[in-house]
């Protein structure tokens, strides 16, 4: 049976919550001290927007934990995508002042070694989408921790800890992986098993997304946090706390399916609270998909068996337009006129304002992977 620890909490008491989460899986059972630990930071847009990407306290929490029990090799990680920029997105969301605080590099997986890697599991859709498998030479025989927030997202429900691989084990090129969104998921979770020899997910939801994400949404105070080393179990714990069936979501009924975790809630032990209080959890989203999301699965579908007509869309200098719109819609449209304010009124919770008590810290001095081409 699959155990998930789910704990109410606080911002006065979050720091110290994450340290007893971690605790309530045994989690130094599945993260052994002598390999190093990749933190897969979660990074869904480089602006600053609730439940959007790893909130602080989240980072807080758990190195605060891992440095009281003496784990030294760790390195925090994310990605460049065709919406996210690793550096300005850490300063943004304020991971770089938490990282130095505890001795802890940044590194943006544009600039490391990535290499080829044989899948011994049978996949469902990464051979036909991707042809070849690249992951960061750095995961090979490295513990991972996942940092995803509890959110809704319009290609698949919900998104959470499987999908936080997406943005570390596929270089370039990910906007193809929604042909066959699910499929590419429980892929990389097979992968995921093969490389890490230890795998945490540490779920926030203390500010949770409802509605259109995984960047418009509405932010829904939910005072929760989870933690398992079992990822189908962690999420379909949170898609079930967000008010979801989680055996209804494909990527964790075929997660399940594959026995690559457990996404029955009927098989999962709840650690921290007890049934009823479990069951009373509701949060009652409803997933919606911003005109972004919309038109990409419009256009992806309707020419998916025209060959020449979607490889011209999503394969040619032609795409750059759709990322110029969507880029244009969520920075230059949605977040000043409807973003700004959901933010505005964000700040006057409670979770607001711990987010004003951390520190941008100064802008990072970096330097352009210009041979990075993510589209």
């Amino acid at each position: 049976m699959a155990r998930v620890a789910v704990l109410k909490t606080s911002p006065e008491t979050v720091i110290s919550d994450y340290k007893r989460v971690m605790e309530l899986v045994e989690y130094k059972d599945h993260l052994p001290q002598g390999n190093r630990t990749i933190l897969k930071l979660n990074l869904s847009w480089t602006l600053y927007y609730p439940a959007c990407s790893t909130p602080p306290w989240q980072l807080d929490g758990v190195l605060n934990c891992l440095s009281q029990e003496g784990y030294k090799d760790i390195l925090g990680v994310e990605n460049q995508t065709v919406v996210t920029h690793p550096w300005k997105g850490a300063y943004y969301n304020k991971w770089l002042p938490l990282l130095k605080r505890y001795g802890i590099p940044f590194q943006p997986l544009t600039d490391v070694k990535w290499v080829e890697y044989k899948v011994k599991s049978e996949m469902m859709a990464m051979d036909e989408i991707f042809g070849e498998v690249w992951i960061p030479e750095i995961f090979m025989d490295s513990n991972i921790i996942h940092f995803p927030t509890m959110k809704t997202h319009g290609h698949t429900t919900t998104t959470g800890a499987i999908k936080n691989a997406f943005g570390g084990l596929i270089p370039k090129y990910r906007h193809h992986a929604h042909k066959k969104i699910h499929e590419v998921l429980v892929d990389l979770l097979s992968i995921q098993k093969e490389i890490h020899p230890g795998i945490l997910a540490v779920t926030d939801g203390c500010v949770c997304g409802d509605g259109a994400g995984p960047r418009t949404m509405k932010p829904y105070t939910g005072n929760i946090i989870l933690a398992s080393d079992d990822q189908v179990a962690v999420d379909a714990v949170a898609a079930r706390i967000m008010g979801f069936k989680p055996m209804d979501i494909e990527y964790i009924k075929m997660g399940h399916d594959k026995g690559l975790g457990v996404g029955d809630i009927d098989q999962i032990e709840i650690l921290g609270m007890d049934e009823k209080q479990f069951n009373s959890l509701n949060f009652n989203f409803h997933t919606k998909r911003s005109p972004v999301v919309r038109w990409d699965q419009r256009l992806r579908k309707k020419t998916m068996h025209v060959k020449w007509l979607h490889n011209l869309l999503f394969n040619s200098p032609i795409f750059k337009t759709f990322i110029f719109a969507s880029e244009y819609y969520h920075d230059h449209l949605w977040y000043p006129l409807t973003g700004k304010k959901k933010i505005k009124q964000f700040k006057k919770t409670i979770w607001g304002g711990l987010f004003d008590r951390y520190e941008y810290g100064e802008f990072p001095d970096y330097e352009e992977v210009k041979e990075w081409d993510p589209y």
